[in-house]
């Protein structure tokens, strides 16, 4: 029975995941079946929590992300949750040894967001840490399936490619951020009135990180290569056109890659796999 329902936990997170996220469900199609699952699982816990600070407005949000974190210990401790996600999150963790950091770091960014509007630097950093770069270490840690050398050696690039993604979200995201949520990430720029030599800065800042991230990519397992190619593809694109887009259009509008383009993207990145030509 505990099969049965842990099958169930792990159809509950799929479908989160493929309602969200079209590219990342495209993603993850493309990684080795033996370890879609668990990051189907991991994308359940993290999107939830992100549902939490960021949509149920008319809800104490609080106590909702507070319950939900006090949840997930007494199903890591259990063994089992009715919540399905929980469950298939807690699953996850204990297979493959996810650290108890990792979770606390990115509850500590989602409990930011209830509160925080702005950031510096410091601040800045360390927020993307938690909300990004740990979500990328907890992958690396399903990558890997135990090989701490290989975790080591691709620590650094999986931060850096949790980082790219997440400053390309801050930079798509830019007028739901300020208009609905109140939120401004980039430290030291008049978001408000961002101009084409701030919205470079930016950009010169993700590509760097995607510049590492890269490195890193090459040298992911088999397992998980294509897949994490094929979402470094979607965001590069996705940042190319952001970069294409005035500033004022960046506000006024969500720029999107259309689902055609997602297609094409996964065709050129099969066939760059394919001949190994990364």
């Amino acid at each position: 029975m505990d099969n049965l329902f842990n099958s169930v936990s792990v159809g509950c997170s799929k479908l989160v995941t493929k309602s969200y996220s079209t590219s990342f469900t495209l993603a993850v199609k493309m990684l080795a079946p033996s370890i879609r699952d668990a990051i189907y699982s991991i994308y359940g816990f993290v999107r939830f929590a992100d549902e939490i600070v960021d949509t149920f407005h008319e809800y104490n949000k609080a106590n909702l992300l507070e319950e939900f974190e006090q949840d997930y210990y007494k199903a890591y401790h259990e063994g089992i949750s009715l919540n399905p996600i929980l469950n298939a999150f807690q699953l996850t963790v204990k297979k493959y040894n996810i650290d108890d950091d990792l979770v606390q770091s990115f509850l500590k960014s989602m409990r930011l967001d209830l509160t925080k509007h702005t950031y510096d630097k410091n601040e800045y950093e360390d927020y993307i840490y938690g909300s990004a770069d740990v979500v990328g270490l907890m992958c690396l840690k399903v990558f890997v399936k135990g090989d701490e050398n290989k975790f080591n050696e691709l620590k650094k690039s999986a931060m850096r490619l949790g980082s790219a993604f997440q400053k390309v979200n801050f930079l798509r995201d830019l007028k739901d951020d300020i208009e609905v949520l109140d939120r401004s990430y980039f430290p030291n720029i008049d978001i408000h009135n961002l101009d084409n030599i701030s919205k470079l800065e930016i950009i010169a800042e993700i590509e760097e990180d995607f510049k590492i991230a890269y490195q890193g990519i090459k040298n992911l397992p088999n397992e998980a290569k294509f897949g994490v190619y094929t979402s470094y593809i979607y965001y590069k694109c996705l940042l190319n056109k952001l970069k294409r887009t005035p500033s004022k259009k960046i506000m006024n509008t969500r720029i999107r890659v259309s689902n055609p383009r997602k297609v094409s993207l996964l065709a050129q990145s099969f066939v760059t796999y394919k001949l190994n030509l990364m």
